[in-house]
């Protein structure tokens, strides 16, 4: 019986080139999240460096998880994890609302409620057709370009936003991407990725923008510790918004496997990989809380690059995640990571999450929209998911708690794509099909 692609072991310089770019393209979520946490705590710069090879040392862990898999534990598919941006800005909220401790404490509650609520959740999954899928991918995809477009921009208010150059580095490194695409063949098609990364930090070093002296400045050797920040606290109270955010990730979780599991082709079993994506995201996130992090969660990133280059092998997201733990604990290389111009990686960032946009679409033109029940879920979604992404600030008259869930575009409209999957196809009689449009045509 044939092996398929998926559990198909590629040779050795394949899998080496084909993991690296996927740490190239996911390494800058676990650098700019404990910067982000490191920034608005004020943390002193030895904790910095600490956090953020934790950080880099429980996603390695996490990919191998979800790639290789250990017993029920783990998707075995090609998938690599990150900690999330609604996670660490729920984690800093829940941190100045009380303290770091028990923004931590948090977390560890939260991972041990992933594994308690699970049983309910898989008799849900009914739940998450592909209507809903299909509108979860596309608002991943919006969301996260919003962010990464931000990483390219700067921040609104700064003398840095709108740079220029960092408009220029962002736009390069996206057209060389395209070109590599174009013109490479083979498998150097497939690292196009990668080389439109690196292509654009060459050209952000002969402008003078990629500080590689701050490579070799610092120790050699980082290594993570334990309770970074002392014995965490744990009010359930404080959690609850944490707690909360944990039903919309297994909502994204069920939808990045069914994603994931479409573009390697291998039929998903729901009942059987949706909790196995879960439960590794809930013992990873354990492990993490224990090193001081936020939640860490099964990336949405890695699909787009899997769906971009065709190479569909889960020991390759394994390889990234063996390179993860080397970078984890040799500071030099995380220095170099970090170095990597922010615009530069909001390109190769922008073309990734475009893709996940493409896969939304692709699983709703699929979607009967004639049937006017399907149209205004889909409608009313995006209205929701996308309100508080493109009027930033929506909801900052709200209780921090509610801004919390509210200012969460994936998560409300997520939720809203649920709710209304349920209102017109799961209660009372169905909704009866809308006229076809052809028999309005006249002759």
């Amino acid at each position: 019986m044939a092996t398929h692609p998926v559990d198909t072991i590629l040779p050795p310089q394949r899998l080496l080139a084909f993991g690296l770019q996927h740490l190239l393209v996911m390494i800058a979520s676990p650098i700019t999240a404990e910067f982000v946490i490191s920034r608005a705590l004020d943390l002193p710069a030895a904790l910095t460096v600490n956090l953020i090879s934790a950080t880099i040392l429980v996603c390695g862990l996490g990919s191998l998880l979800q790639s290789l898999g250990l017993w029920r534990f783990g998707a075995r598919l090609p998938f690599v994890m990150v900690p999330g941006g609604a996670p660490v800005f729920i984690f800093l909220s829940i941190a100045k609302l009380t303290d770091v401790q028990t923004a931590v404490g948090a977390v560890l509650i939260t991972a041990l409620f992933y594994a308690a609520i699970l049983p309910v959740f898989s008799r849900c999954l009914r739940f998450f057709p592909p209507l809903v899928i299909g509108t979860m991918l596309l608002l991943v995809g919006i969301n996260l370009i919003a962010i990464y477009g931000g990483v390219i921009a700067g921040r609104p208010g700064t003398a840095a936003f709108g740079d220029p150059m960092g408009l220029g580095l962002g736009m390069a490194t996206i057209l060389l991407t395209v070109l590599f695409v174009r013109l490479l063949p083979g498998t150097l098609g497939q690292l196009a990725v990668m080389f439109g990364l690196v292509g654009g930090s060459l050209v952000a070093a002969m402008a003078g923008s990629f500080p590689i002296g701050a490579v070799f400045a610092g120790p050699v050797f980082s290594l993570p510790t334990a309770f970074p920040f002392g014995w965490p606290k744990f009010e359930l109270a404080a959690s609850l918004p944490m707690i909360l955010f944990s039903i919309i990730s297994m909502a994204e979780a069920t939808s990045q496997t069914v994603a994931i599991s479409e573009v390697v082709g291998r039929p998903v079993n729901r009942e059987r990989d949706v909790p196995r994506t879960i439960l590794g995201d809930a013992v990873i996130s354990l492990i993490g809380g224990c090193f001081g992090t936020a939640l860490i969660i099964t990336s949405g990133e890695n699909i787009g690059i899997v769906r971009a280059t065709g190479v569909r092998s889960r020991y390759v997201t394994a390889t990234c995640g063996l390179m993860l733990l080397i970078v984890a604990v040799l500071a030099p290389l995380a220095r170099l990571a970090n170095a990597i111009p922010a615009p530069v990686v909001g390109g190769t960032a922008i073309i990734v999450f475009a893709v996940i946009c493409g896969m939304g679409i692709d699983i709703l033109r699929r979607i009967d929209l004639h049937k006017s029940g399907n149209l205004f879920t889909v409608a009313i979604a995006l209205a929701i998911g996308l309100l508080p992404i493109l009027v930033p600030g929506l909801y900052n008259k709200f209780p921090n708690n509610l801004q919390i869930i509210l200012g969460n575009g994936l998560a409300m409209g997520t939720l809203t794509a649920v709710i209304f999957n349920v209102i017109f196809h799961h209660l009372g009689e169905p909704v009866p099909e809308a006229a076809d449009a052809t028999a309005y045509e006249t002759t």
